[in-house]
């Protein structure tokens, strides 16, 4: 349940993302930098930047998010230096990489994040959530729609005991097109993160072309039997595999990475990317 403002929707000076990969931007590639990544937050960013200057505001932006994070990581150093910029407005999207472990417990989850929201709200900050995907038609990740559910729905009510505003990816059916995934199958590609970045955009009260980012992608080639177990095969041997290992080594694909924007910033602009 979204916060309603009484003067119209709220323009924010300054913006930290919180999360992992998905917040990170991965998959959407940075034509100005080999090794980082756009996203929908950076995409988000851009549009809150631009809404600023119309009202001769200045605007500041930083993106701490680090793929591989659970929820605990996100909420511990990261939100942490989210806390001690001051910003305006957060978002606080985490929780989907422990979602994958056979023991997770949605209660836990639901509690560390409440009290993450608890420390934002007090902090004077505006806080964005997200529910996660749909795994209806995710193929490996079908058995895992129970949780997932579980945690949207707690995500929405945190958002209503603390006035949060709530990107809804759970009802957008248009994400569940398998071309506005990467290859690896869990991040989406850059029309996939622009669609995302207007949804959010949405959620947080301003006007955008729903259309543009709600309707599903035209009709598609059809794909044979052969072709769809080839890409199978190709998926568990490129991305699957390497992940099992990094799980028995108890690695992670972040633990080298540092966040690709730490400080309050003034934005560059970013490519939009097709569809754009």
């Amino acid at each position: 349940m979204n916060p309603s403002p009484t003067n119209g929707p709220r323009v924010w000076s300054s913006y930290v993302a919180i999360g992992d990969s998905f917040t990170e931007g991965m998959s959407d590639p940075n034509p100005e930098s080999d090794d980082t990544w756009i996203g929908w937050a950076d995409r988000l960013a851009e549009s809150l930047s631009d809404l600023a200057q119309m009202e001769r505001l200045p605007f500041r932006y930083a993106n701490l998010a680090v793929r591989g994070r659970l929820l605990g990581d996100v909420v511990g150093p990261q939100l942490d230096r989210a806390v001690s910029m001051s910003p305006d407005l957060v978002s606080l999207v985490g929780g989907g990489n422990d979602l994958l472990r056979p023991g997770v417990d949605t209660n836990q989850l639901m509690q560390t994040l409440e009290d993450a929201v608890i420390r934002l709200r007090q902090s004077g900050a505006d806080v964005l959530l997200a529910t996660p995907m749909d795994p209806q038609e995710a193929g490996l990740l079908k058995p895992l729609r129970g949780r997932h559910a579980v945690h949207a729905a707690n995500i929405f009510t945190i958002a209503q005991r603390h006035g949060c505003y709530v990107l809804n990816l759970w009802g957008m059916p248009a994400l569940r097109d398998g071309r506005l995934w990467a290859n690896d199958r869990i991040h989406f590609t850059t029309e996939g993160h622009r669609r995302v970045a207007l949804a959010a955009l949405a959620a947080l009260g301003h006007a955008t072309d729903e259309d543009d980012w709600r309707n599903p992608l035209p009709p598609g080639e059809a794909t044979t039997k052969r072709e769809e177990l080839r890409a199978h095969a190709a998926w568990a041997r490129e991305h699957l595999a390497p992940w099992v290992q990094r799980r028995m080594r108890g690695q992670s694909s972040g633990d080298l990475v540092e966040p690709k924007r730490p400080e309050l910033s003034p934005l560059r602009q970013v490519d939009e990317g097709p569809g754009g």
